[in-house]
């Protein structure tokens, strides 16, 4: 259980998340996930990162009963810098990064798809902000970064999902695959990516993301102040009791 880093071929490696049962992660796996992706991407023999999630879905976002379990905001506060941190991680990888998705993709896993450089998904698979029906705000950057601003506004309010494929017509998910390929069309792609020259492609991505017309780091931030004021304000917490309820539900 954890964040554990593999080199399946040459110049590719594989950053997996196991947090069952839904890999929600706690704040020291966001940090986690951060320090593997950094280090992935610092090996002068790395070319690609793929990004993979063992169980039932790529990511279910942040622990909430880790939130709730606190009294004060000290893992609020350390659930904002793990994301962040994660988040930033995937984006300055100082190599692509692509993102293999199965199953659920929510919160914060739409920050971490969202700053990547390419996703695979399987045809099992549903991206979504469910945020304000657990009492938080935030990676709506990164949600604008996979569909167009209307539609991102319309899931951001509404909290509904939409499949790999919706987003494979939108163009941000570069192939959908029966659950059982995915991890082989995720290296497929990789090892494409990982057969050019490795100074080169380290120069591309600084490149590419230097044009980027979005400052993802600081959009995402300034997010998290509302977020932020949300908890203070006790608006988050009165949400966040009703989750997983018939209050919930009935909503």
């Amino acid at each position: 259980m954890g964040v554990s880093t593999s080199a399946p071929e040459k110049g590719v490696a594989v950053v997996t998340v196991d947090f069952p049962p839904v890999n929600a992660l706690p704040v020291r796996g966001w940090y986690e996930l951060a320090a593997a992706v950094r280090a992935a991407g610092a090996d002068p023999e790395v070319r690609c990162v793929v990004l993979v999630a063992e169980g039932r879905g790529f990511n279910a976002g942040v622990d909430i009963k880790e939130i709730q379990r606190e009294d004060g905001h000290g893992a609020l506060v350390g659930a904002n810098r793990g994301c962040f941190e994660a988040f930033a991680a995937v984006y300055e990888c100082e190599v692509p990064v692509v993102a293999a998705v199965h199953g659920f993709c929510l919160g914060g896993g739409i920050g971490l798809v969202g700053n990547a450089d390419a996703i695979v998904a399987s045809d099992d698979a549903t991206f979504g902000l469910p945020e304000l029906d657990r009492g938080a705000l935030g990676a709506a950057t990164h949600l604008a970064r996979l569909v167009p601003q209307h539609l991102m506004r319309a899931l951001y309010y509404t909290s509904r999902t939409v499949t790999a494929g919706e987003l494979h017509r939108h163009g941000s998910v570069w192939r959908v695959v029966p659950r059982a390929e995915l991890r082989d069309a995720a290296l497929e792609l990789a090892g494409e990516i990982a057969a050019k020259d490795g100074q080169l492609i380290r120069l591309a991505k600084a490149a590419i993301n230097g044009i980027d017309p979005v400052d993802v780091r600081r959009s995402y931030r300034f997010e998290q102040g509302f977020t932020f004021e949300a908890g203070l304000s006790g608006v988050a917490d009165r949400v966040r009791d009703t989750f997983g309820t018939d209050k919930e539900r009935r909503a």
